[in-house]
């Protein structure tokens, strides 16, 4: 790991100067300090010597709504607050927004303003910091994402194949052969992740694997609205969704178009949100236990933070059966 001594011998400058930089002295120009933070992160540079009286983390979001109880990323918040403030931690909450990733990169970011360690949420394959990842000496903990080969980076989340594979056997037993999947692009780990969990749950038992089978869109109402009535038209019974806020479109969308769930259609969601108790019928789905995550993104940090350096933890991923999910059709409703 890059020393102070390093950073001073790349720019050609004073070890003293070099720590003015990294601990915001006022008696160096910004242009230089700028230039020493960028050079101690390009160096994978981590300051061992953060205050501990000064102990603080953050917790970076993108494309998650969590400010509210019944947003996806409160409760993960929320558990991890609970375990890293009972340990004398302050935690801020960052909305990583792209404009940010791409003013400042992550290693810059981290040193400037103090932070010990990250939990990060929400991200996609597209985020700029993605790349920092994979070379960033910081401690920092990725939901729902995974970066190879960098012992400071873990990652948490729920495990999707036991997810999938209980949905199919599930539907399986139901008397469903024909079993879809409506996702989101491939912009994101998590949906590369679920997709591969589908297919490896149908070749467990033995089901007909089939791209028609297959819808992928951006918009959770208008991917209902495009794709369900495809897929029934094409001979499923059933359709996984990737998150919960696609299968209650999607039952929404049933229920104004006169296709019955489950008689009919059957539907499984994946996340448990609090609104799938709401829907009629209530939604079958994968359960993610989200503060027990929030409580395993801080367990994680605390381990890389003792250099204890962890991969994955992956929670278990009960399905939930509701009313959405049923025998299959002996007479399938046609679709025009």
């Amino acid at each position: 790991m890059a020393t102070i001594n390093d950073i001073a011998k790349q720019l050609g400058i004073s070890k003293s100067t070099v720590s003015k930089g990294l601990n915001h002295a006022t008696d160096i120009s910004e242009e230089l300090r700028q230039k020493i933070l960028e050079t101690a992160a390009e160096l994978g540079y981590a300051n061992k010597k953060l205050k501990k009286s000064d102990k603080k983390l953050c917790i970076f979001i993108e494309n998650m709504h969590w400010d509210t109880p019944h947003h996806f990323g409160y409760d993960i918040v929320r558990g991890f607050r609970q375990f890293a403030e009972a340990d004398g931690w302050k935690v801020d909450i960052i909305p990583a927004t792209i404009e940010l990733q791409k003013l400042t990169p992550y290693t810059v970011f981290m040193i400037q303003n103090g932070y010990h360690a990250s939990f990060v949420l929400g991200f996609t394959l597209l985020d700029p910091w993605m790349r920092d990842f994979g070379t960033c000496k910081i401690p920092t903990v990725l939901y729902d994402n995974y970066v190879k080969n960098n012992p400071f980076v873990a990652s948490v989340g729920c495990d999707n194949q036991e997810g999938f594979e209980l949905s199919v056997k599930h539907l399986h037993q139901l008397g469903h052969r024909k079993i879809g999947l409506i996702s989101g692009p491939m912009e994101s780990y998590i949906t590369n992740a679920r997709h591969q969990a589908y297919m490896n749950a149908l070749s467990k038992y033995n089901l007909e694997i089939n791209e028609d089978f297959i819808r992928l869109g951006y918009y959770a109402s208008e991917a209902a609205r495009k794709y369900v009535p495809a897929l029934m038209r094409n001979g499923v019974t059933a359709i996984l969704f990737s998150h919960d806020i696609r299968a209650i479109a999607a039952i929404n969308e049933c229920n104004s178009t006169g296709i019955r769930v489950p008689e009919d259609l059957s539907i499984i969601g994946f996340d448990d949100l609090p609104l799938t108790t709401r829907t009629e019928p209530a939604l079958t789905t994968i359960h993610q236990d989200r503060l027990a995550l929030g409580r395993c993104g801080y367990y994680a940090i605390s381990s890389l933070l003792n250099e204890v350096p962890i991969g994955s933890i992956l929670l278990r991923a009960p399905l939930i059966v509701r009313g959405s999910t049923g025998p299959v059709p002996k007479n399938p409703h046609v679709v025009v």
